[in-house]
């Protein structure tokens, strides 16, 4: 037979969503069209591919092997449509400089890749790696990622980045501060919401090991709406940030501490596909790694014992 690539996409998103109609509208198509070309493809393959009721959506055990090698497929079709494969495609996580630093210090090593970036959270990031959207992805790798997917792709850690307390314009200078002098904020979206992701994962870890509630802003994105948020704040609190941007809210005049009782450390890591890599991919490898050991992303300081999620 030959295999419908659009089809295999289909196949591909509900597969990702376990849920017909969160993925035809991601595909923007009717739920009822998508069903029909699931079920013409389990037709044409001569085995299900789904397990499914009025309620739920599991793959079979066919499924999951199709599934791998449907990735492996749409990748390779990816690459050969590509119009110039000399570049790079990679993503940034709003304003956070783990990917920006290694993507300008691979600028200027390599002038003539085009490095193509989009903007994707953690978890778009790895599908989109996956699914050869991306030839690299900068992200916190959850244990849920290598147990449903334990081969096709590696990762190595890149940065413990740091989160800091940020105070109010007005607030005394020092140091550290105390994790429960004051409420903690948090810019994410609360477990059970519709948008809590990867780092709202981290955070409700975090907020489980503090055994406190913290003050869950949403998730403005940009360094310029998050600083907006905090000019509009009257009250007394401390902003519990990540470094990338804790430094920033420094510069605009407002201080920052570090936590006193434990350190929170966020693990990013880079992660690729497991195939022959091009050089523009080899070369932001290693270009990673240099910036990683240069910059000692990897031992951060701070004043409390270092924590991170059990499983990171």
């Amino acid at each position: 037979m030959d295999l419908d690539l659009r089809s295999v996409r289909y196949f591909v998103a509900v597969a990702e969503e376990l849920h017909f109609g969160r993925a035809a509208a991601k595909l923007h198509i009717s739920q009822p069209a998508l069903s029909k070309q699931i079920r013409r493809l389990e037709s044409d393959l001569g085995f299900r591919l789904f397990a499914r009721d009025s309620r739920h959506v599991a793959l079979t055990a066919e499924g999951v092997r199709f599934l791998r090698d449907s990735r492996v497929l749409i990748a390779q079709a990816e690459r050969m449509t590509r119009p110039d494969d000399r570049g790079i495609r990679i993503a940034h996580i709003f304003d956070l400089d783990a990917s920006r630093v290694v993507a300008d210090a691979f600028a200027k090593r390599f002038p003539t890749v085009p490095v193509i970036a989009s903007s994707m959270d953690s978890r778009r990031q790895f599908d989109a790696l996956l699914n050869g959207q991306l030839d690299v992805a900068i992200l916190r790798v959850t244990p849920a990622m290598t147990a449903d997917h334990p081969s096709g792709w590696s990762h190595r850690l890149l940065r413990l980045e740091p989160f800091w307390l940020v105070g109010r314009p007005g607030d005394p200078a020092a140091e550290a501060a105390s994790l429960w002098d004051r409420p903690l904020e948090v810019f994410g979206d609360p477990t059970g919401s519709a948008l809590f992701n990867v780092h709202g994962q981290y955070l409700a870890a975090l907020e489980h090991r503090l055994g406190t509630s913290f003050r869950w802003l949403g998730n403005p994105g940009t360094f310029k709406h998050c600083l907006a948020r905090m000019r509009r704040s009257t009250d007394a609190a401390y902003l519990l940030e990540f470094e990338s941007y804790a430094l920033r809210y420094r510069q605009k005049g407002m201080p920052i501490h570090r936590p006193e009782e434990l350190q929170p450390l966020y693990p990013w890591s880079i992660a690729w596909r497991d195939e022959p890599l091009t050089p523009a991919v080899a070369g932001f490898l290693d270009v990673a790694a240099e910036q990683s050991a240069e910059r000692e992303w990897l031992y951060p300081e701070g004043v409390g014992p270092a924590w991170q999620p059990d499983g990171a």
